[in-house]
């Protein structure tokens, strides 16, 4: 079984920026849980601890029944093939295509000359195929990236993650760049991934309607430390003025829209990963 175990977590850059403290709960196999939090609270760097972009201070990050944060540099890059990031600026090769975006998340598990030539086995490229079915973006397979909306983008950094075939997914701020339409797809469709295939994912988002839609389970973050864990159903006013402070809540939220992001994308429906 896949889950992901904090055991008092800490990041602290110095004795007066303390990124995280303490930080420890549990991810079980196909929870989606949803990290919330003000700007600078941690939420961003708990998830580069998790896969050790960001270097702990202190802490254990158990996965599959092994502690990350103990792991030589060879075993952590074995250990990351399982875990499948999704950035908020997407991080995608924009001179590439599509097709080549998502055969990215194969290279850890090719040979390097074949890396280097990018070149993949039949099951890798069919594999790749399928995901850009999954996440509807087939018809862009040859498009190169820098062609695309955001939210396409963002539907190919999903598709590469999933390439990987990891027992674990982060994502840092999936929506962040969406107007409110293609962030409710994005989320949809995450969520229906995680939910179809077991996967246990942490999600940094900002949005925290978004939130309590799309995901099961919400750890809430402030100053680096946890406030909240619970159901979505149980973030009520008091808890969020807990997490970020005084505010008038029944006001109704601000989005900001990017008119160059609308894209009116069918909701795909999801098909079997080989």
């Amino acid at each position: 079984m896949s889950t992901l175990t904090l055991k008092g977590l800490t990041k602290h850059y110095s004795a007066a920026d303390k990124a995280l403290t303490n930080v420890s709960f549990t991810v079980d196999e196909g929870e989606i849980v949803g990290l919330i939090g003000p700007s600078g609270a941690g939420k961003s760097t708990l998830i580069r601890c998790i896969n050790r972009l960001t270097e702990p201070t202190s802490g254990k990050v158990i996965f599959s029944e092994k502690n990350l944060v103990s792991m030589s540099k060879n075993q952590l890059r074995t250990a990351r093939r399982e875990i499948g990031m999704i950035f908020q600026e997407y991080a995608l090769i924009e001179r590439l295509t599509v097709m080549e975006n998502v055969l990215s998340g194969r290279l850890g598990y090719v040979s390097f000359w074949r890396s280097f030539t990018r070149k993949f086995s039949k099951e890798d490229v069919n594999t790749a195929y399928k995901l850009l079915e999954t996440v509807g973006l087939l018809e862009h397979a040859n498009k190169r990236v820098d062609a695309l909306s955001g939210g396409q983008r963002q539907r190919v950094g999903i598709a590469r993650a999933l390439a990987q075939k990891p027992k674990l997914l982060l994502i840092d701020e999936p929506t962040a760049a969406l107007d409110p339409r293609t962030a409710r797809q994005i989320m949809r469709l995450i969520s229906e991934i995680c939910v179809k295939h077991q996967l246990p994912a942490i999600i940094n988002i900002h949005d925290v309607q978004l939130a309590k839609q799309f995901v099961q389970r919400i750890v809430g973050l402030k100053a680096g430390e946890v406030v909240f864990d619970g159901k979505p159903n149980t973030l009520d006013e008091s808890v969020l003025t807990t997490i970020y402070g005084e505010e008038d809540w029944n006001l109704p939220q601000e989005n900001n829209i990017d008119s160059d992001d609308l894209e009116a994308p069918t909701t795909p429906v999801l098909k079997a990963i080989a």
